[in-house]
């Protein structure tokens, strides 16, 4: 059944909510977060947008098709683009590949200090999908054993900063420490075949890992920053009512996620190619997704602890840069659209019960 388009009518939306706020949709049906006085035209245009394992929300997206239901009447092509990484979606932002892409915050941060015009503009979960892993019969114990060893991370990712402040919290000088640049997978190859000593993985790739004897030596939620969806300024200013549309659908994407949890698991297990219990697990133990996605105070004061890191680490040239970059790294315009009338909506369901 085809679902009715966000540019349409309240009435309807408000009672999808219900069903889905009660477990009784048979099927994921977008909320109306504001009628259109009209559509706009883009026909011949594309959004070019990622999907990634480590945002679940983007997955339930692709997989259900609400992007292309919700911009149908415009006309706008959706062209889905995977990212393996937050270096990697930073890069296709960059070269104008994507136009909407999922970093962690950190990644955002220092793409943003170095210049590119990127804007924040939701956070899809608050995950802790970092942490310090060594192989099955690894003889290190903790962070402070990996002086003079080599490490696999992904420079420019949340993985890669986490390694950074857990070295500085145990007073290993980085300069001890041997990093090799490897994409997330590659990290947990040269983990098990002894390329590396240790590896700072991300999720689920790390779960995965787990499942195969890679042992876990630290883990500290407070280093891992939010998961960041990030727009190109070029399109924000040029498309504004395409960037309130995706908004709008991701966050009925993550009320989805929260009222139906075991399709959420099976969409994440599918894409990423771990089973349904893994994949639980990683939702359940290390994301959390009933969160205010508005970009705010919580995310700028850990931020602001990981911007001094990418200076004493000459990832960022000088502290001007990240201060700068984080007073304009936020556009909370179209969240706050979406998130006030989903609140609403959600509020006039459960008085309807």
């Amino acid at each position: 059944m085809k679902n009715k388009s966000l540019l349409a009518s309240v009435t309807a939306g408000v009672a999808a909510l219900a069903l889905v706020l009660t477990g009784c949709a048979s099927e994921p049906k977008p909320v109306v977060t504001e009628e259109a006085s009209a559509v706009i035209d883009h026909t011949g245009e594309t959004l070019n947008i990622d999907f990634a394992t480590y945002n679940p929300l983007s997955l339930l997206i692709k997989n259900y098709g609400w992007l292309e239901e919700e911009l149908a009447e415009t006309g706008i092509k959706v062209n889905w683009v995977q990212s393996l990484s937050s270096a990697d979606a930073n890069a296709k932002l960059l070269a104008g590949a994507l136009d909407v892409g999922s970093t962690a915050g950190s990644a955002a941060l220092l793409a943003r200090s170095n210049g590119s015009p990127i804007k924040t503009i939701e956070i899809f979960d608050q995950p802790e999908w970092a942490a310090l892993a060594v192989g099955p019969d690894s003889k290190i114990k903790d962070v402070a054993d990996l002086e003079g060893k080599t490490v696999a991370a992904k420079k420019g990712t949340d993985p890669y900063f986490f390694l950074l402040q857990a070295l500085d919290e145990a007073g290993v000088d980085p300069a001890t420490v041997t990093i090799q640049n490897l994409a997330h997978a590659d990290g947990k190859t040269a983990l098990f075949n002894g390329s590396v000593d240790a590896w700072a993985g991300l999720d689920p790739i790390l779960a995965g890992a787990e499942t195969e004897g890679a042992q876990l030596i630290y883990r500290n939620v407070d280093f891992n920053s939010y998961g960041f969806l990030n727009a190109t300024e070029s399109f924000l200013e040029k498309n504004p009512d395409i960037a309130q549309v995706v908004t709008n659908v991701y966050e009925e994407a993550r009320q989805y996620a929260i009222a139906n949890p075991d399709a959420t698991y099976a969409v994440l297990a599918a894409a990423s190619g771990l089973s349904v219990p893994v994949a639980k697990a990683v939702i359940t133990e290390r994301t959390v997704i009933d969160i205010n996605p508005i970009p705010g105070k919580k995310q700028t004061k850990l931020l602001k602890t990981i911007g001094k890191v990418f200076v004493a680490n000459g990832d960022v040239a000088t502290q001007a840069q990240v201060d700068e970059a984080l007073k304009t790294l936020y556009d909370t315009t179209f969240i706050k659209v979406s998130y006030k009338n989903i609140d609403v909506k959600a509020t006039e369901a459960a008085e309807a019960k």
